[in-house]
């Protein structure tokens, strides 16, 4: 089973080449480099949903914390950080 989990964009490197794009994401306080590569339109303060380090799409910040809540109530909040 794949899972994207939703994380805000605090910080964007490599704005010159688009390929090497990364984002410090921030995952509920847990902060991690992401590729933003496949996700060019991106931008600071944009929630994105990323699998195994890719950012891979774009959503809303009511649907990234609708997402971020479903996850804690499952239990699986705690394996991400």
């Amino acid at each position: 089973m794949c899972l994207a989990i939703p994380g805000k964009i605090i910080s964007i490197d490599g704005e010159a080449d688009p390929v090497f794009r990364t984002a410090k994401v921030s995952f509920g306080g847990i902060v991690k480099n992401v590729n933003l590569s496949m996700m060019p339109e991106a931008k600071e303060g944009d929630y994105v949903l990323v699998h195994v380090g890719v950012a891979i799409g774009i959503v809303d910040e009511d649907e990234a914390h609708k997402i971020f809540s479903y996850l804690e109530q499952i239990g699986e909040v705690d394996e991400i950080k």
